[in-house]
């Protein structure tokens, strides 16, 4: 039996939902071949412990280097201050760091892993080639394109780059170009071109609607036209976007506009409907009373309830997240208000843009103005998506298993 090692990056969720959905298609593929370990700290990590709590002994916890949180995003005046001094109770990311080489290099020599899979954790990488030990690495940047705003940041993107090449393979979760989402992301250079592979996006497959429909989905099953504005990220950035939100809303070329929040937060007191009536309801009461509504907050969908608003929505406001992006521009062929965090979301976003699947979104009167062009425009969106929705690919992580059982066995 092979032993794998998972590292993964604990910054976002990202990382994590690949990983998970590449596990699954293991489990099916290679399940009687191979044992498999996961690292990761914080939030992921105690993901990682709950999901695979029979076998906790292969879940390992060893702390990363991340950024500290910002009011959108990472803060790199805190994060600078950080690398040599203690900020916000975390140590110096300094020593961070050293500690973090050091544990995974030893857990590296105790598990005698046969092969490793990193998504997000560039040092493992390192660690791998200085073993001779055979590394994938799965990303959807390489040397990403970068803002002038941004230019303090392109030192790290080189650090980044560099440890990404020392892999043996590179896989790119996205289909091949030219229907790449995050082609504006990648900047490969010619050297790399034999150990890059363009394997399709890590999606979970077709939701099953096995369940019978819950209330939002029959309060909104018989409604003509509404939007779906998702809320992600860390905690300082979910309240600016719900800002952003509302301010949007309460223009008056909004006002009739009929919206479901979704805060990607398991907390039921978010959920609340508010009918045209300026009156707001629990979801059941106004399934039960047939409110007229014009919003629906939602602390969090399952996966059955997101495939069915993804499904009946007109657009999708997202931050231009690549995972979220595939499932709604590919997997819906639904158009998106994509409003960046990252210079990795804009990217993404002005690739959907240049390509009239959805449109690039930097202020709160650019949002406004977006859902009207979208809606006056919505038959040329939809030639567009149909087209990239016919060559979206899904075969990601099967793909994938495919070129690790060929590593393996070379």
């Amino acid at each position: 039996m092979k032993k794998i090692g998972g590292f993964i990056y604990p910054w976002g969720n990202g990382h994590f939902t690949r990983m998970m959905n590449l596990d699954n298609t293991i489990q099916d593929m290679m399940k009687d071949n191979v044992e498999m370990h996961y690292t990761s700290s914080g939030e992921i990590y105690q993901k990682l412990i709950q999901k695979f709590s029979q076998r906790k002994d292969t879940i390992h916890n060893i702390e990363m280097p991340t950024p500290i949180d910002g009011k959108k995003g990472p803060s790199v005046a805190l994060s600078s201050l950080n690398f040599l001094l203690p900020i916000s109770g975390r140590p110096p990311l300094l020593s961070v760091v050293t500690n973090y080489l050091k544990k995974e290099a030893r857990l590296y020599n105790s598990q005698k892993f046969d092969l490793v899979i990193n998504d997000g954790d560039v040092g493992s990488n390192a660690i791998a080639l200085r073993r001779n030990i055979k590394c994938v690495f799965i990303t959807n940047q390489f040397r990403p394109r970068l803002w002038a705003s941004r230019f303090y940041l392109y030192p790290g993107v080189l650090y980044v780059s560099k440890n990404i090449e020392k892999a043996t393979k590179i896989i790119v979760a996205d289909s091949p170009p030219p229907y790449t989402i995050c082609e504006y992301n990648l900047n490969f250079p010619e050297r790399l071109k034999d150990k890059v592979a363009y394997v399709g996006h890590f999606s979970n497959g077709v939701v099953t609607h096995s369940t019978p429909k819950s209330d939002i989905e029959k309060l909104i099953e018989n409604v003509d036209s509404f939007g779906y504005w998702m809320i992600t990220g860390n905690k300082s950035t979910k309240k600016i976007t719900l800002e952003n939100y509302k301010r949007a809303f309460y223009s008056s070329e909004m006002r009739g506009e009929r919206r479901i929040i979704s805060h990607a937060s398991a907390d039921p007191s978010l959920d609340k409907v508010l009918g045209n009536d300026g009156k707001t309801y629990s979801i059941s009461e106004a399934l039960e009373k047939k409110i007229d509504w014009i919003q629906i907050d939602v602390g969090f969908l399952s996966e059955q309830e997101k495939d069915t608003v993804l499904s009946l929505c007109k657009y999708a406001v997202i931050n231009g997240s690549h995972t979220a992006m595939g499932e709604i521009l590919g997997g819906k062929a639904k158009p998106i208000i994509g409003i960046p965090v990252y210079d990795e979301h804009t990217n993404q976003i002005k690739w959907a843009q240049d390509r009239n699947l959805g449109i690039l979104s930097t202020t709160v009167k650019h949002t406004i103005k977006a859902v009207s062009l979208i809606h006056n425009d919505y038959n040329k969106y939809q030639e567009n998506l149909l087209e990239f929705s016919r060559n979206y690919s899904t075969g990601g992580t099967k793909n994938t298993v495919k070129i690790i059982s060929d590593m393996l066995e070379k």
